[in-house]
């Protein structure tokens, strides 16, 4: 080797070890400020924890919640929504009616226990929880530092008063159901039932009111008793045993009715629409001097009713959409070329049937709602997107409320008995419109529509709904039979609550967000295009006024 290559050698020799030093201490540096940088992260927890071991123990002492204390969210003013009581205008029947739960007897579920219980105390029970004046729910659970709210809204919360109103032994009550067909009718039917004539063994009759509002004075749908023996088994079928019908308000005839049969408690069970009639009632009772109690069961298969949580039978019929959208998917995929199924639902004004049902399948690829505009073909366009689904996966399945579309299809000036404006044909209209696009561009779509919105009404409660049901029937009785009036009852924030029925339907009927999370959800489930109007700079939403944003 000559002398230039040992050189060289050398060289490289001193540079790699000097590299390699220098790598060494770069790494060792770090390694070590990381290690002290973990270390002084160790003891600052140490002493976070530390602080919060002697918080904790004193917010113990002090009998204080645990958690960290903020001071920059602040609620220092609660706004009772009041309902009515008839104390206020009429004497209670008895000042010493305390509130007690009548059971046992050998048959729980017959009408005959009563008599025993009324002159036994032994089948009294003392109730675990009463509820007291002023106990109430915060509507507004969500808050925002940077709204610098401190009020809050808050509802009488419903249950067994200690004091009742109306002495059970002279007690007549009526129950009415009005409007559409909805899972639970004769759920909440029979447990109002149940609830009068078992847990207060009421001494007079429950009259069942046929065929809607204008049961209380049409002759050919006479009134019938309800008794235990006859509500046991309805709630298995779907229905109302009562019988519906839209429209027939007639008030003097009304009032007539209640003052003719001693009705000290009417339970009326309808949409909004049907409690501005139930609200009336309490109106004119109050005018001519009449001492009844006028309770709401807010009933909509929509969930159009603002602030409660859900309606009942919402969710049975969420649940038994899902059958229409499987058939619809079946349909797409073994219909053949570009097979698409089309699954009309419920939702003249409110796409909340739609959109969950959307997201409960996850098989649907378009959702079309009220509250969303409607945009046919071009970059937006729910045509071109169908067709290019359908190219990727060779079908597509479409979920469409009834009222969706009307930008673009039409109002319609007729009304139906319940003064609602009937809806143009969506689902056919979109039909058409899908069919005619396809072959615009040189193609043919194979569609299949399903309109399964009256099977959908007639089901039974679920479970769910069911425990629903029994709860709102209950605290209608206790509401009404403590004397509380043209009020509504409802799940407001996962607790029973009394609403009065003024502000229940101020804002009703409500309708979904569109820039909500639940909408957000479903652009997630189906990556559909998004066709809600983005807000322009400096432009801020217009606030919500119902109870909760969906």
């Amino acid at each position: 080797m000559s002398t230039l290559s040992k050189d060289i050698t050398t060289m490289l020799g001193a540079t790699l070890v000097g590299l390699v030093s220098a790598a060494s201490t770069y790494y060792i540096t770090n390694f070590i400020r990381d290690l002290k940088d973990h270390q002084k992260r160790l003891e600052a927890n140490e002493i976070r924890l530390a602080s919060k071991e002697k918080s904790l123990s004193a917010q113990k002492a002090h009998k204080e919640p645990s958690g960290t204390l903020i001071d920059d969210v602040v609620v220092d003013k609660v706004y009772l929504w009041e309902v009515e009581h008839l104390g206020h205008r009429f004497d209670a029947e008895s000042t010493s009616l305390l509130n007690t739960m009548r059971t046992g007897g050998l048959n729980p579920r017959s009408s005959g226990i009563g008599v025993k219980m009324l002159s036994d105390p032994e089948s009294r029970t003392e109730y675990n929880r009463l509820i007291s004046s002023h106990e109430c729910v915060l509507a507004d659970l969500v808050r925002k530092p940077e709204d610098g709210k401190t009020h809050t809204r808050a509802y009488v919360r419903a249950g067994p008063r200690k004091v009742l109103h109306f002495d059970p032994a002279t007690t007549n009550a009526a129950i009415v159901t009005c409007g559409g067909l909805c899972p639970g009718l004769n759920n909440v039917v029979r447990e109002i039932t149940k609830t009068l004539c078992q847990l207060y063994s009421i001494g007079g009759k429950v009259y069942g009111i046929r065929g809607g509002y204008r049961g209380f004075y049409d002759p050919e749908l006479e009134p019938f008793v309800l008794t235990p023996e006859l509500v046991e088994d309805i709630h298995h079928e779907g229905g109302t045993i009562l019988g519906s019908s839209r429209g027939g308000f007639d008030l003097e005839k009304i009032t007539k009715f209640l003052s003719d049969k001693k009705i000290k408690t009417l339970f009326v069970i309808g949409g909004d629409g049907t409690h501005r009639g139930a609200f009336a009632i309490h109106e004119g009772c109050m005018k001519k001097g009449l001492n009844v109690a006028v309770a709401g069961i807010p009933k909509t298969i929509d969930n159009d009713v603002d602030y409660i949580d859900h309606s009942f039978g919402f969710r049975s019929a969420v649940e038994a959409a899902q059958a229409a959208i499987r058939s619809a998917k079946t349909e797409a995929v073994c219909n053949l070329p570009n097979g698409i199924g089309i699954v009309k639902l419920m939702g003249r004004s409110a796409g909340f049937i739609a959109v969950h049902s959307t997201m409960a399948s996850g098989d649907v690829d378009l959702c079309l709602v009220p509250e969303v505009p409607l945009v046919l073909d071009g970059e937006k366009g729910c045509l071109p997107f169908l067709r290019q689904r359908v190219k990727q996966q060779g079908y597509a399945v479409v979920v469409v409320a009834e009222g969706a579309g009307e930008e673009v299809v039409g109002t319609s000036t007729e009304k139906d008995a319940s003064g609602n404006k009937k809806l143009p044909a969506i689902g056919e209209f979109l039909k058409e419109k899908v069919t005619e696009y396809f072959d615009s561009k040189g193609d043919v779509a194979t569609v299949k529509y399903i309109d399964p919105s009256y099977m959908i009404r007639s089901v039974p409660a679920n479970a769910s709904d069911s425990m629903y049901c029994m709860q709102l029937g209950q605290n209608a009785v206790h509401g009404a039979m403590a004397g509380f009036t043209g009020f509504s009852v409802g799940l407001c924030n996962n607790r029973m609550v009394l609403l009065p029925i003024p502000d229940l339907v101020a804002t009703s009927p409500r309708s979904m967000d569109p820039r909500g999370r639940t909408w957000e959800r479903v652009l997630a489930v189906t990556r559909q295009p998004n066709t809600v109007r983005p807000l322009e700079p400096g432009e801020t939403e217009v606030p919500h006024e119902g109870g909760i944003i969906r």
